[in-house]
């Protein structure tokens, strides 16, 4: 017989966002899906990321264990090589492509659906991801009129309060959804306490039948401290030393920079406070059933900070760090294994030049503004095919605003930076043409060691074609992407007014890729995808030393990668699987480390130009379902990632000179 179907409740898709999201035996790539009924039930008081490690090729953990530090890798590359996405809206950082999850803790309680897509993925933006995407969708138009009120508890001190509004697509087509939260606690680790709030809104109109606008704000503001990053790098008479201090505990909670000052003040190296508030405005146009056009205006202006010990040589820095060379540092450690902060209090004040470490506030924040704009177009063929085109355009345009603030003198009367820059740029700064040019008595809420501007431009085009044919048996997809990005610098710290600014550098950049679905019947499928990536390097690679210098580094070039991957899907009612390999060559990365040269006490960063890497792998998922009362998943990753290429690269000092 005949089944009617009536219209979907929401007459519009967000079109920026399904064309992030693949589409199960039609898109050909590796994919995995996580509702929101899964993130309710699983996620509980875990990382928000964390919902994804059951996926496969995705890897997660809570890395120093402070509030909202979790990482996330997916095939082997870090989250800077991952792109995520929220409502189709990029969120990696524009200057070093990290994502830090304490900045997104709301989107637990307001997300739809998480799509990870490994390898090449779906997701259409001028600058593609190497390792996968992360696509996240939050909830609009179709949230039901209704509301909650939660109360949870936990261990170390974890308590949480928050409530969830909503109207629904009222009669005259509005709908309005808020949300708010307050987390706070102890953490597991020790001196890890945090505190942190969520908010979120989405105002939506259905203006008519060919036009939706929608306006969503969210946002993080947080304060936590942290543990030092020590625990990969411990030998066994490192841990040996915490297991003695931990006594009965778990040596796991240990946290080497956890202490206190001569006041009993519980004290800490490690400290972030940020708010990343985001807001995007999106306007929908369904032109004629054939025919689509979307648009997101976004904006992020973040204020933050993370704790930078400061010190008047490099050994005196390195006494802030809970560990060195594999051992504990027993320089300022208390018999009960916590760090004596008193012991800096008393040297310090016992000194006739004024404080040798004090602690500073390394300020990081930006204001970025962006615009995704796309047009579809699909045409039915008389003999059944259908040829979709997309294409669009990415504009965004960053400031990130970088000093070192001092913030305690630690019972010093004074801090004096000893940082050589008589020799920065002599013939354009006057100031520093003298050999003994440095800043003295320094107090709080002084300068030191950097103070810059950071600016990226990039714009770009990109489009897609997608055929299907075959009675929707064969789906073919090519798309590709132009894009221009622009690094400069403004350094008032380093440079005089007239020469602060630095020279443009431009890194063109593209991107092609292709694959192909093929459904043998209703049950079996097969697909493969390849493509080429050129993308530009980070902020940082770009220049010599990019905290202290407007000297370009000669020898940066584009990261390119190539990449393969075929795959093979069954569903049922019952039972689905997927499985897929991969084979990736990421060939010209970059890498930048920074230290202290200890012969002239001078800062170095160095860039490690032309390494290459190869990953390659296969994954496995299954769902069984045999009833609606019973499921069981399954994943199995194997992967192989290796560095293939020795490396090649300058010191370089804090003006730049290799």
């Amino acid at each position: 017989g005949v089944i009617k179907l009536e219209t979907d409740n929401t007459l519009l898709n967000d079109v920026i966002v399904t064309q992030s999201i693949g589409k199960t035996r039609v898109t050909p790539v590796a994919m995995s899906n996580v509702d929101q009924a899964t993130i309710d039930l699983k996620l509980g008081q875990q990382e928000f990321p964390e919902i994804l490690k059951t996926t496969p090729g995705v890897y997660t953990n809570k890395q120093g264990g402070g509030y909202g530090d979790a990482e996330t890798r997916m095939r082997g590359f870090k989250s800077q090589w991952v792109a995520v996405t929220v409502n189709g809206v990029p969120v990696n950082d524009m200057e070093n492509g990290n994502v830090y999850w304490s900045n997104w803790a709301g989107l637990s309680d307001v997300t739809s659906n998480i799509q990870t897509q490994r390898g090449l993925g779906a997701s259409i933006l001028s600058t593609p991801s190497i390792g996968g995407t992360i696509a996240i969708t939050t909830r609009t138009l179709d949230v039901d009129r209704g509301g909650s009120l939660w109360y949870g508890m936990g261990n170390d001190g974890m308590n949480q309060y928050g409530f969830k509004l909503s109207t629904g697509v009222m009669k005259n087509g509005w709908a309005v959804t808020v949300l708010g939260a307050h987390r706070w606690g102890d953490g597991y680790i020790q001196g890890t306490a945090y505190s942190g709030y969520n908010w979120f809104f989405n105002v939506s109109k259905r203006i008519n039948e060919k036009h939706e606008i929608s306006l969503t704000g969210m946002g993080a503001p947080q304060t936590h401290d942290q543990r030092d990053n020590l625990y990969g790098g411990l030998t066994v008479e490192g841990w040996q030393g915490v297991r003695n201090y931990m006594g009965d505990e778990s040596p796991y909670r240990y946290n080497p920079i956890y202490g206190y000052d001569n006041e009993g003040r519980e004290r800490t190296s490690k400290r972030n406070v940020y708010h990343k508030p985001q807001f995007t405005l999106r306007h929908m146009w369904q032109i004629d059933n054939t025919s689509s056009w979307a648009t997101s205006v976004y904006a992020s202006i973040s204020s933050g900070y993370g704790y930078n010990g400061q010190g008047r040589t490099s050994t005196m820095r390195n006494w802030w760090n809970g560990a060195n060379s594999g051992q504990l540092s027993t320089k300022f450690r208390r018999p009960d294994g916590t760090f004596d902060y008193g012991a800096i209090q008393d040297m310090n004040a016992e000194s006739t030049t004024g404080s040798n470490m004090v602690m500073s506030k390394s300020n990081n924040s930006h204001q970025w503004y962006g615009l995704v704009s796309n047009y579809k177009k699909f045409w039915d063929m008389k003999n059944g095919d259908r040829l979709a085109v997309t294409g669009g355009v990415d504009f965004r345009y960053y400031v990130g605003d970088h000093n070192n603030e001092i913030i305690d003198l630690y019972d010093g009367e004074y801090y004096m930076d000893d940082a050589d820059r008589a020799s920065v740029n002599p013939k354009d700064n006057a100031a520093a043409a003298d050999p003994n040019w440095k800043y003295e008595h320094l107090g709080v809420g002084d300068i030191v060691y950097r103070d810059f501007k950071g600016y990226t431009l990039q714009e770009g085009i990109y489009g897609q074609m997608e055929y299907t044919m075959l009675d929707k048996k064969l789906n073919l997809v090519l798309s590709g992407a132009v894009s221009n990005t622009a690094y400069w610098r403004d350094d008032h710290f380093y440079y005089d007014d007239e020469h602060s600014k630095s020279k443009k550098v431009n890194f063109w950049g593209g991107q092609i890729k292709g694959g192909a679905n093929y459904n043998i019947d209703r049950h079996n499928n097969v697909f493969f995808n390849v493509g080429y990536i050129s993308r530009a390097p980070f902020f940082k690679n770009a220049f010599a030393a990019y905290n202290t210098s407007n000297v370009l580094n000669e020898n940066a070039v584009n990261e390119k990668t190539f990449s393969a991957e075929i795959g093979y899907g069954f569903s049922s009612r019952i039972f689905a699987l997927t499985l897929n390999a991969y084979y990736t060559k990421w060939l010209d990365r970059a890498i930048m480390r920074s230290g202290t040269m200890q012969a002239t006490e001078d800062r170095y960063v160095l860039n490690l130009q032309g390494i290459d890497a190869r990953h390659m792998g296969v994954e496995l998922d299954f769902t069984f379902k045999p009833a609606t009362w019973f499921e069981l998943n399954g994943m199995l990753s194997l992967g192989n990632w290796e560095w293939v290429s020795d490396a090649t690269g300058y010191y370089y000092n804090s003006i730049g000179q290799p």
